[in-house]
């Protein structure tokens, strides 16, 4: 089990405190109260309702499970989550469905996000924050996903199970994405232990992942998680070609360049499935989801966005995307 990470602020020091204090109860320490004026995008905001998440996947060493189901926990959590809810909602523009799915299916001529730069002149050092970075999500790939099975029916949800029978490996456990992940980060020296990076990942790349786990844990928000879904399915082939190139320029061996050599064949696959037999019978079967269908397409673009902005911007100065310590040094 991972480790509890260390505070961010106000809202991560109270929620870490009363986790280590022990069983939930009337002794616990009071549970911090977000403030309503509260920045959606905050690193501590963000870092505390990561933790709450956690409790539903793997948890953490030393915290009582008890925490996962408790009701002023849950409490923080629902707070947490109308904050950055509130925040997507605001910087999304309503755009149709069909146009967001064409946005996606189309690769622009140029580029400058992440991908980009790797492969034009990023350094080993850019890949390994980068993989840190990126490791909050896919060392549990697909996790977040698998929470909308059984709030779908019929070929929707038997559509969905085809993809995420590919993600976990088709029935052959190494290869199964998370562990080809875990592998790839070792190929670049790191560590792929699960949460061992949480300390040196940033506010954004929290919002990334969070935003699935707050999709997927939610039924009345199941049509932004297949949103969600969609844009990774769909829009990744282009971008995981290039990382692997860029891998493999920076001197990858196979194992690190697997991962996203496999995700361009698969998921070339995966966006048929999911835009003809998740989303098309979905919408036709209940007309409504298409709003929440197009608002978790577009969410997912601008958390990726912010995420690909901390990168590049950083990069850009000269500067480690991470927090600090051994490894924003190159180490």
């Amino acid at each position: 089990m991972p480790v509890l990470p260390s505070p961010r602020g106000d809202l991560s020091s109270g929620l870490l405190a009363a986790l280590t204090a022990g069983p939930p109860g009337p002794a616990s320490p009071p549970l911090p109260v977000p403030d309503p004026g509260t920045d959606p995008w905050d690193e501590d905001l963000h870092l505390a309702l990561y933790v709450c998440y956690e409790l539903h996947y793997r948890g953490f060493a030393g915290v009582d499970p008890g925490w996962e189901w408790a009701p002023s926990l849950l409490s923080l959590r629902g707070a947490l989550e109308r904050r950055f809810l509130d925040g997507l909602h605001a910087e999304t523009p309503v755009r149709p469905l069909g146009a967001l799915l064409e946005d996606l299916l189309t690769e622009p001529r140029t580029g400058s996000g992440p991908s980009h730069r790797l492969l034009a002149a990023g350094s080993r050092q850019q890949a390994r924050e980068y993989l840190v970075h990126r490791s909050l999500y896919h060392l549990k790939e697909a996790d977040p996903q698998l929470w909308v099975v059984p709030r779908l029916t019929g070929a929707p949800r038997a559509a969905v199970m085809t993809v995420q029978f590919d993600e976990y490996g088709a029935g052959h456990p190494e290869r199964a994405h998370a562990r080809l992940f875990g592998e790839m980060m070792a190929d670049f020296g790191l560590d792929p232990a699960y949460g061992h990076y949480v300390d040196a990942a940033a506010g954004p790349a929290f919002a990334v992942v969070n935003l699935m786990s707050m999709f997927g844990l939610h039924r009345a928000l199941r049509g932004a998680l297949v949103g969600q879904f969609a844009a990774v399915e769909i829009g990744s082939p282009p971008g995981a070609a290039r990382l692997a190139a860029a891998f493999e320029r920076l001197g990858a061996g196979p194992a690190g360049t697997l991962f996203y050599r496999e995700h361009v064949e698969a998921d070339a696959v995966h966006e048929q499935v999911v835009r003809h037999q998740v989303i098309a019978p979905m919408v036709e079967a209940e007309p409504e989801l298409e709003a929440d269908i197009a608002f978790g397409i577009a969410a997912s673009t601008l958390t990726e966005t912010r995420f690909a902005r901390l990168l590049t911007e950083a990069w850009d100065a000269g500067a480690s995307s991470l927090r600090g310590g051994a490894l924003a040094a190159g180490r």
